[in-house]
């Protein structure tokens, strides 16, 4: 089990709370038959393909970037803790789901199933809302990660361009900190 810092934490609940709130244009939507869910799949689909593609192409960036963060983090005077990196762990896993996902999703969604003739009407109701409900995971999940991605890089720029050294990313020694009771007393 992964064990979530505050910051991740609110990032996850800030990627949930969107995707939620996508999902709930949908719903809001009402009932829908399965004609007017065709007709909706084919006008919804340019836009789901352009997100999809949009959702890929932030996720291998942001790929890209943890690599300059990384480079950053251990190029530092500062040691940081196994929590910073395991942050930026996190932060790639979850990126990286989202990449395939966001693949997967798209080839999906190229079937040409409109075009099909022995698809029964209602199969095209399910299809709407749970290209819908897709759309708004991926969303939020990429939201999640920006925002995950924002805690790391802020700490970053606290630690290395502030110099700030009470930071609870900084390692500290443990012989500083006897020494640093030693002369409280």
């Amino acid at each position: 089990m992964i064990k979530l810092t505050q910051y991740n934490r609110r990032a996850l609940y800030g990627g949930i709370i969107s995707a939620i709130i996508m999902g709930l244009g949908a719903y809001f939507l009402g009932n829908i038959s399965g004609y007017e869910a065709k007709v909706l799949i084919k006008s919804s689909l340019p836009g789901i393909n352009t997100l999809c593609n949009t959702i890929a192409l932030a996720s291998a960036t942001i790929l890209a970037l943890l690599l300059t963060l990384l480079s950053v983090s251990s190029r530092t005077e500062s040691q940081l803790t196994k929590e910073h990196y395991t942050h930026v762990l996190l932060i790639a896993k979850i990126d990286t789901a989202i990449f395939i996902l966001a693949i997967i999703f798209f080839q999906l969604l190229n079937i040409p199933i409109t075009e099909a003739d022995n698809v029964p009407s209602t199969w095209y109701t399910t299809i709407y809302y749970v290209s819908l409900a897709l759309s708004s995971l991926l969303s939020g999940g990429l939201i999640s990660v920006v925002l995950m991605l924002f805690n790391a890089v802020s700490s970053i720029i606290k630690i290395v361009g502030l110099g700030v050294t009470d930071h609870p990313l900084v390692f500290k020694d443990k012989k500083e900190d006897a020494n640093d009771k030693l002369d409280l007393k």
